[in-house]
């Protein structure tokens, strides 16, 4: 793929390394954080919905739960969230351990972490809803569902856009934690290139991969912003 690069080589003596291998082991590594920024987006956003509204139920046990779980998801470093989601089944169970699990550790503790952030915004959005609108809503004869999902909610996401945008960047970002149950993805793949290269370089370009990562989501989510832009307060 990058053969035209073959002949550039990074480094010297024993260290030194062409740039299409530099390249093809760091775009592996971006697509594994690719994956884990997916995964974590598309199961997170929905349950985080899921919790706001049970932190926000009438049922105090409903809420209290969401509370606590809210509290302690945010409260702890995701870091370890991640390394007691994967050890917890050997430890309590005595299950072996696979590369399969692996994976899907990863995926459970971004997805529960990211939930608990992801549910506050939109509690917030939810309760700057006006009272009157849905008032409103139930005069014209809506029910609750759907003054939800048809009145509510779409004036929500517009208001949260921004929030959630920011928390959007910082999941790119975090898919960097992975490493520490050996995931190969864009951070790991740079340390291993450094160390055995003895060089900065492969951290230079895994910084630059992440800033391109995050200036394509960025532009995105603007477009995202743009046709929501009806919704005027």
């Amino acid at each position: 793929m990058f053969s035209f690069l073959d002949g550039i080589i990074i480094g010297s003596g024993v260290h030194a390394m062409p740039l299409s291998t530099i390249l093809s082991t760091m775009f592996g590594g971006l697509g594994m954080a690719g994956l884990i920024f997916i995964v974590a987006l598309a199961g997170s956003l929905p349950l985080g919905v899921l919790v706001a509204l049970c932190r926000m139920s009438k049922n105090r046990v409903l809420s209290f739960l969401a509370k606590i779980y809210i509290s302690f998801l945010r409260g702890t470093p995701l870091i370890l969230q991640l390394m007691f989601i994967y050890f917890a089944p050997y430890y309590i169970f005595g299950l072996k351990l696979s590369l399969t699990w692996r994976m899907g550790a990863c995926f459970i503790g971004f997805i529960l972490n990211y939930a608990a952030y992801f549910a506050e915004i939109y509690r917030a959005g939810i309760q700057s809803i006006p009272l009157g609108q849905y008032e409103a809503a139930s005069v014209l004869g809506y029910s609750r569902s759907q003054t939800f999902t048809k009145i509510v909610f779409p004036q929500v996401i517009k208001r949260i856009a921004p929030a959630m945008g920011n928390e959007v960047i910082t999941l790119i970002k975090d898919t960097s934690l992975a490493f520490v149950l050996s995931i190969a993805e864009m951070f790991t793949m740079a340390e291993t290139l450094a160390a055995a290269m003895v060089s900065m370089v492969p951290y230079v370009l895994a910084a630059a991969l992440y800033w391109f990562f995050t200036l394509l989501v960025e532009f995105a989510l603007g477009k995202f912003e743009k046709k929501l832009s009806y919704y005027h307060d």
